[in-house]
């Protein structure tokens, strides 16, 4: 189950674009019962791996703007450690378990929500006549960290739509720019976990073996499937995740 799981969300990255952290959290916890502590931290080493292999790609095609991205990482950095502080602190007691299915339930459905909501309704208006806003692009950047640390995902989904709506870069430098944000904060959030004994390493492993081959066929196959049709079924899907996740909450005994 652990290397189909790895080559599925692999292949829905290389597909979609979606982050590895937004999927592979809530997955783990569903279909393997991985306690939430372990999931969060394996999900954001995973998602270190893959950008370790696709920000190579986007900085060799000069996809990345760096300035941008120092901006980003100057609050970002502070946000996701200390997103991994308080989800440390928030864990200590297990008694907490059901604010963080809560807290996971809500990010996942909110953002699908979002993107559902954006494929009904485009906005063509959305990419025209955008000013650099570094202060303001900074401001957000500090709890998307923060979000990233704390449930391992919104790198993607947040830090597009922020450069989408406070910069004038074109696409393809906003999803280098993004991508090459994200793995930062994989690498330090997936490190402090690590040090809390956060991180399931036999897990990840059979996730990264997946991931090899679920990488080198969502590629083949992503010219071949309409990307905005298979981003709705993602949304759509996720959605269900994040109701199934308050699900988990309620159910839970300490309640």
């Amino acid at each position: 189950m652990e290397l189909l799981l790895g080559f599925f969300i692999a292949a829905l990255i290389a597909m979609t674009g979606v982050g590895a952290g937004t999927v592979t959290a809530p997955l783990l916890i569903v279909f393997l019962g991985v306690p939430i502590p372990e999931a969060v931290g394996t999900a954001l080493a995973y998602s270190a791996v893959v950008k370790l292999i696709v920000v190579p790609v986007q900085i060799w095609r000069k996809n990345v703007e760096w300035r941008t991205l120092g901006v980003m990482l100057a609050t970002g950095v502070p946000g996701v450690i200390l997103g991994a502080i308080l989800f440390r602190r928030v864990v200590a007691d297990e008694q907490n378990a059901v604010w963080l299915y809560l807290a996971l339930g809500s990010m996942i459905a909110l953002s699908s929500g979002w993107h559902i909501y954006r494929h009904f309704r485009p906005n063509p208006k959305l990419n025209a006549g955008r000013a650099y806003k570094p202060g303001l692009l900074a401001a957000i950047m500090l709890p998307v960290g923060a979000e990233v640390g704390f449930s391992s995902s919104g790198a993607g989904a947040l830090g597009t739509l922020s450069l989408m709506g406070l910069t004038p870069l074109e696409t393809r430098r906003i999803v280098g720019t993004d991508l090459a944000f994200g793995l930062v904060l994989s690498l330090l959030g997936g490190g402090m976990h690590l040090s809390y004994g956060g991180l399931d390493s036999g897990l990840l492993t059979q996730l990264i073996i997946g991931g090899v081959f679920g990488a080198l066929v969502g590629t083949g196959l992503a010219s071949r499937v309409p990307p905005r049709a298979m981003k709705l079924a993602l949304s759509v899907w996720l959605l269900v995740l994040g109701v199934q996740l308050f699900w988990h909450a309620f159910a839970h005994p300490h309640i």
